[in-house]
C-alpha cells in the first residue's frame, strides 16, 4: 500500500491510499458469499450459482460496494499508520477509482489530532496552601455537631432569626389567590433563605396566635411566569414559634456524638485529626490542580478541533445524565424539574470543554516527551483495584477496559505526576 497524506488546514487533509488486487478479490468474495444466498437464478438451487454465472449475469461490478465495504476498515487503518496520523473523529471517504483489474484509490477527509507545543511542566511554582489547623477551626466542628444534636422545643417569647415557626399562609395578587402560593401547619426556618425574599425577615418578632400579612416582590427571574416581578400579599398565621435548644459542650456530648470517645478533650483531637486529614487532602488537590492547569497554559495548540470539543460536550452530557439515571431521575424528568432543555444542559458543558480538551492533548503530549510507558504489572494492580472499587470481577474489568486503554490511563497518571510531585508551593 501507499498512503499519503496532504494537509489542507491546521488538523484537516486528505489521507490518499490504494488497496491492492489481493485485498480486492477477498472483499469480492466475501460480497459474493452474502448474496448468493439470496439469488434464485434458473438451472440452480437457491444459493448454490457460481461465481462465473453471476459475473455474466450481474457483472463483478454489482459486488463492488459490499466488497469496498469488507475491506476498508482494515485498509484504511493501515493507511492511517503508513501515514503516521492521528485521526480524531470518522473520515469522510471519497472513491477516486474503482477500475475492474486495478487497484482501487480512495480518498479519505481526515481531521487529525492537533500539534502540542510543550512549555515547562516540571518545577512550577503554585501559590502555597493552608494546612495549619486552628483551635477555630476545631470550635467550628463542635458547634456544627451542636447544631446538629439540637432539638426544637416550643417558646412563648417573640420568634427570632434562626427560630422554626409553623404557619398557615396564603397568598394573594390584588385580591386574587393565586396558585400554588398556599400551605398549612409549614415548618420555616426563619433565616434559611428558603422562601421568597423578604418573607422570612418579616416573621421576625411575630409570637404564636400572631395573624400578619407579609409583603413581597417576586425575583424578576422567578420560574412561574406570571409571578415573576410582581409584588404579592401573604396572609399568615402562626401556631407555634420554636427555639433551638442545644446541647451542654460536655463529655456527654462528646459520646452521643462518638462513642469511640470518653471526653470532650478526646472528642476534640479527633476533630483536629480529622480537620487536619482534609486539609492535606484538599492542599495536594489545589497544588495539582494549579500545576496543571499552569502546564496546560504554558503549552501551545494552534487550533482545536471542533469535534474533539463537540464530542468532549457530549461525553460531559453523558455522563451526567448516567450519573442522575442511577439516582432514579431520567432525562425528561431532570429536563422538567429543572426547567431546563438537552440545549441548556449542552451549553452548560460547552463551557470548560475547551479546558478539558487541551488539558489532555498536553498530558498526553507530556507521555509521549517523557517516554512513559504502562508496564504489564502495572496494567494488572489497576484491573484489580477497579475490580475492587467497582465490586466486580476482574474478568468483567477486562471484558469492558480494552488493555490499551488501561494503558493510557495508567500512562496519563504517570504525566500529572510528572506535572504534580514536582510543583513547588511558594
Amino acid at each position: 500500500m501507499t498512503a499519503k497524506w496532504e494537509k489542507t488546514g491546521t488538523n484537516d487533509g486528505v489521507l490518499t491510499f490504494s488497496i491492492a488486487q489481493e485485498e480486492i478479490q477477498k472483499g469480492l468474495t466475501t460480497a459474493f458469499n452474502r448474496v448468493k444466498g439470496n439469488l434464485n437464478v434458473p438451472g440452480f438451487r437457491k444459493g448454490k450459482v457460481s461465481r462465473t454465472v453471476f459475473n455474466r449475469m450481474y457483472g463483478e461490478e454489482a459486488l463492488y460496494e459490499d466488497a469496498l465495504n469488507a475491506v476498508l476498515p482494515e485498509a484504511y487503518e493501515a493507511a492511517v499508520k503508513e501515514a503516521g496520523i492521528d485521526p480524531v473523529a470518522q473520515p469522510k471517504i471519497d472513491v477516486e477509482s474503482m477500475e475492474k483489474g486495478k487497484d482501487w484509490v480512495i480518498k479519505a477527509e481526515v481531521t487529525v489530532k492537533p500539534e502540542v507545543k510543550l512549555g515547562e511542566y516540571k518545577n512550577l511554582t503554585v501559590e502555597k496552601q493552608d494546612r495549619e489547623v486552628t483551635d477555630a477551626d476545631v470550635d467550628a466542628r463542635l458547634k456544627r455537631e451542636q447544631e446538629q444534636q439540637a432539638e426544637l422545643v416550643i417558646k412563648e417569647d417573640a420568634a427570632v432569626e434562626g427560630d422554626t415557626v409553623v404557619i398557615d399562609f396564603e397568598g394573594f395578587l390584588g385580591d386574587e389567590a393565586f396558585e400554588g402560593g398556599k400551605g398549612e401547619n409549614y415548618s420555616l426556618e426563619l433565616g434559611s433563605g428558603s422562601f421568597i425574599p423578604g418573607f422570612e425577615e418579616q416573621l421576625v418578632g411575630k409570637k404564636a396566635g400572631d395573624n400578619t400579612e407579609v409583603t413581597v416582590t417576586f425575583p424578576e427571574d422567578y420560574q412561574a411566569e406570571d409571578l415573576a416581578g410582581k409584588e404579592a400579599v401573604f396572609k399568615v398565621t402562626v401556631h407555634e414559634v420554636k427555639g433551638k435548644e442545644v446541647p451542654e459542650l460536655d463529655d456527654e456530648f462528646a459520646k452521643d456524638v462518638d462513642d469511640s470517645v470518653e471526653t470532650l478533650a478526646e472528642l476534640k483531637e479527633k476533630f483536629r485529626a480529622e480537620i487536619q486529614e482534609n486539609k492535606e487532602k484538599a492542599a495536594k488537590e489545589a497544588v495539582e490542580e494549579a500545576a496543571i492547569r499552569q502546564a496546560v497554559e504554558n503549552a501551545e495548540i494552534v487550533e482545536l478541533p471542533h469535534v474533539m470539543v463537540h464530542d468532549e460536550v457530549h461525553r460531559a452530557m453523558d455522563e451526567f445524565l448516567n450519573n442522575m439515571q442511577r439516582q432514579g431521575i431520567n432525562p425528561e424528568m431532570y429536563y422538567q424539574l429543572t426547567g431546563s432543555t438537552e440545549a441548556d444542559l449542552h451549553k452548560q458543558f460547552e463551557g470548560e470543554a475547551d479546558t478539558r480538551v487541551k488539558t489532555n492533548l498536553v498530558i498526553e503530549a507530556i507521555v509521549a516527551a517523557e517516554g512513559l510507558e504502562a508496564t504489564e504489572e502495572e496494567v494488572e494492580a489497576e484491573i484489580k483495584e477497579l475490580a475492587e472499587s467497582y465490586n466486580m470481577p476482574e474478568a468483567q474489568v477486562r471484558r469492558v477496559l480494552t488493555e490499551d486503554m488501561l494503558k493510557h490511563d495508567i500512562n496519563m497518571k504517570k504525566a500529572v505526576d510528572v506535572i504534580t510531585s514536582t510543583a513547588v508551593e511558594a
